[in-house]
């Protein structure tokens, strides 16, 4: 039987890509979708690629809807070994610390941060029956206080603080994950891929969402000594 690997926010840029990937590395992959109509065209177009794909709607600040996905999953398939959280967003009207506005910035949190925890919350225990689970939390560079902090780089002149500082929690919870699992034999890793060219990069990005979605896959497939860490697509190394 393949490995099951469920990719949130998997219908469109780096998430669909990541499916792909995953499905040519011979993966059963359960593409997760908050839009149903987007998630069936993705799952329809990989599926016409020969991948074993199936859709699963998956709205990740629906505490309900997220509890059904997982029971779904455990009735199908009995386990899961690789989950990668890739749904976030950068909400309309994120801006300066001292423009935003409060509901614009519990709209990153409630997505990037309490989404992300939810759902592997609910996915934990299906993880946990697998020989050597994997999770991957998808990060970026304006999560890093290193560049962010430096006038001289481009990250400082980005001013969104709620999908920076969300993702800066996302970093958190990476660690903290890895630390509490470390002696399960599941891998907690963060993939920054980079500014690639979607909806959220922007379609100007030197990076395609297929080199994005491989910094991802490559910790989703490591092997039983892999290491756990932050993978900065764009500078090739592993760190916190």
């Amino acid at each position: 039987m393949n490995k099951i690997a469920l990719v949130t926010g998997a219908n469109k840029g780096i998430g669909k890509e990541i499916a792909r990937q995953l499905g040519e590395a011979g993966f059963t992959v359960l593409a997760g979708s908050r839009d149903v109509q987007r998630g069936e065209l993705a799952v329809k177009e990989l599926v016409a690629e020969g991948l074993d794909v199936v859709g699963i709607q998956l709205e990740v600040t629906d505490v309900a809807a997220v509890r059904a996905a997982a029971g779904r999953v455990e009735a199908e398939y009995g386990r899961l070994d690789v989950l990668v959280n890739n749904a976030a967003i950068i909400p309309t009207g994120d801006d300066a610390v001292s423009r935003i506005e409060a509901d614009v910035l519990w709209s990153a949190f409630e997505t990037n941060v309490l989404g992300l925890v939810g759902v592997t919350q609910a996915f934990l225990p299906l993880l946990r029956t697998a020989e050597a689970a994997r999770i991957v939390n998808l990060s970026t560079s304006l999560a890093s206080f290193e560049q962010v902090g430096d006038p001289e780089s481009r990250m400082s002149t980005v001013l969104t603080l709620g999908y920076n500082a969300s993702k800066a929690a996302v970093n958190m919870v990476t660690v903290m994950l890895a630390n509490e699992l470390r002696s399960t034999g599941i891998l907690v890793n963060g993939a920054d891929p980079g500014n690639c060219a979607t909806d959220m990069g922007g379609w100007t990005a030197a990076r395609t969402p297929a080199q994005g979605a491989a910094v991802a896959v490559g910790l989703a497939t490591l092997g039983p000594d892999g290491p756990t860490g932050h993978v900065y697509a764009e500078e090739g190394r592993l760190a916190w």
